[in-house]
């Protein structure tokens, strides 16, 4: 079920919101908890129901891993035990992940390195394994850590299936869910609260389905149509999917934030305009928040973070976002990515050691440019697709000015393809790639670099509520909501991006 649905904006969604809260109030609370992880588990179910015995034994085994980490410390044999315990959890969870996400993955590099002709699974990746298999993992560490306490199964099966943030995060920790779910004043509808979440989810929804899904169109066409593509036609492509990975992402997070909301629980915000990053540092802190954080908390200090001298520091963020973008998924294009953006950290830590500061603005430029071309690799399904777009965006010889430009341009004017993308010729030699979707992308552009994001016109969770809905604001997100919906009407709907990692 898509948070981009009728089904899920007019039935799964009212109906579980008003029998909680009608459990709560009747004081049965685990009825009530009861049925939000019955009414997860059946919003998980609704793609494959295949997919549910998978995410049943996970959280059972990580419930029983983790209750005895938090048993407390005793002999220095039982020391010994619980390390031994806790890698025990961990591999088990890994080898979950890796045998759906990276069997065929390692039997194709197995038959090119050998000449072999070893039959694929062909394994069906079941929907939010990845996620859930990190905040497990983490809840894992935690309680070795003896940093949570629980003790109920129930409990723990809420953390783990709470449906707005089940299928693509943000990737939550056990301590800054759970208390939420136990405080007497989150059981009982709050108005304050129901009317930000209205407001962020309806954001989020026109992030996806007016902007991210938009964009989808020429992305397909540019990445996996197009057999070549102009120098226009490249930076259309590349840029188009720089934006419609960011509306989708950051368009499923508001929308995850806000239909939490509604339930009285505060999810961590997980964008924070992470195109206006003036480093490859500081966009690693604006851009999947709760995922830098995994990394940073469970991989890179673990591994000696920067306390072992330069050359490991650098090794040590390399070996990290390798692992990052393994973990987006099973290619080499994403492991490159991952390399990419490794090596930039690095680059940018040596800058900074040596004491170099950048214009502002040619910060930014760098910055933005070098993420723009990164996002080429984690796109592209095949390394010719990713050759075919970079070469394109140099390839300054196919500049050509012609009266075509001048058709366009008139085309455009009568053809809004950001309202009805599919009237819209699909060949590759149309106004798909260039005035048209250059003035969206600049239009788009714009909003990014210069508008406040939902965290920030809300300033959630600080947030004050006579001095946001007010009547400009509520006829704003009416107007959005509605767009919303009638695009939905015209168009089919579409998963998120993330939903394939």
């Amino acid at each position: 079920m898509l948070f981009n649905s009728y089904e899920f904006i007019f039935a799964f969604l009212p109906i579980s919101f008003f029998i909680y809260f009608y459990l709560n109030h009747k004081r049965l609370t685990i009825a009530s908890n009861g049925f939000l992880v019955f009414s997860s588990l059946f919003f998980y179910s609704w793609w494959n129901i295949t997919y549910l015995p998978i995410i049943l034994s996970s959280m059972l085994f990580n419930y029983i891993i983790g209750n005895s980490l938090n048993k407390e410390a005793g002999t220095k044999h039982n020391k010994i035990s619980k390390k031994f315990l806790l890698s025990f959890g961990i591999v088990s969870n890994i080898a979950l992940l890796a045998y759906f996400k990276y069997t065929d993955f390692f039997l194709q590099n197995l038959n090119l390195a050998l000449n072999s002709n070893i039959s694929l699974l062909h394994l069906a990746l079941p929907l939010a394994i990845s996620f859930f298999t990190f905040q497990q993992i983490s809840y894992l560490i935690d309680s070795y850590r003896q940093e949570t306490k629980e003790y109920d199964f129930l409990n723990y099966a809420l953390f783990v299936t709470f449906f707005p943030q089940l299928i693509a995060g943000p990737i939550v920790h056990h301590k800054e869910m759970m208390p939420q779910f136990a405080m007497a004043r989150n059981k009982i509808k709050n108005y304050k609260n129901i009317t930000i979440g209205l407001f962020i989810f309806s954001i989020g929804l026109f992030k996806k389905v007016v902007i991210a899904d938009t964009f989808a169109v020429w992305v397909h066409q540019g990445f996996d149509l197009a057999t070549n593509l102009n120098f226009f036609e490249a930076w259309a492509t590349s840029l188009s999917y720089t934006l419609q990975l960011y509306f989708d992402f950051s368009g499923y997070t508001d929308m995850a934030i806000g239909v939490a909301l509604l339930f009285n629980i505060k999810l961590p915000i997980n964008f924070n305009s992470p195109y206006k990053a003036l480093s490859i540092q500081d966009f690693w802190r604006r851009w999947h928040i709760t995922l830098s954080r995994f990394l940073k908390d469970y991989i890179y200090i673990p591994l000696g973070g920067n306390r072992k001298g330069e050359f490991r520091t650098y090794t040590n963020l390399i070996a990290t976002f390798l692992l990052g973008g393994i973990w987006h998924g099973a290619g080499w294009t994403f492991i490159f990515w991952g390399f990419l953006h490794g090596v930039a950290l690095v680059i940018h830590r040596a800058w900074n050691q040596l004491g170099f500061k950048l214009w502002t603005y040619l910060a930014w430029f760098i910055t933005f440019n070098f993420i723009n071309i990164a996002w080429v690799f984690f796109r592209a399904k095949e390394w010719s697709d990713a050759i075919k777009v970079l070469h394109g965006m140099v390839d300054i010889n196919s500049i050509v000015y012609t009266q075509k430009f001048i058709h366009i341009y008139n085309a455009t004017l009568k053809n809004l393809s950001f309202i009805m993308p599919n009237l819209l010729e699909t060949n590759n030699q149309t106004i798909l790639f260039e005035f048209n979707t250059f003035f969206w992308i600049i239009i788009v552009l714009y909003i990014v670099f210069t508008s406040k994001n939902s965290h920030q016109i809300t300033s959630y969770p600080d947030f004050n509520q006579s001095k946001i809905i007010t009547k400009k604001y509520a006829v704003f997100v009416s107007i959005l909501f509605m767009f919303s919906l009638l695009y939905m009407s015209l168009s089919t709907y579409s998963e998120f991006i993330y939903f394939n990692f």
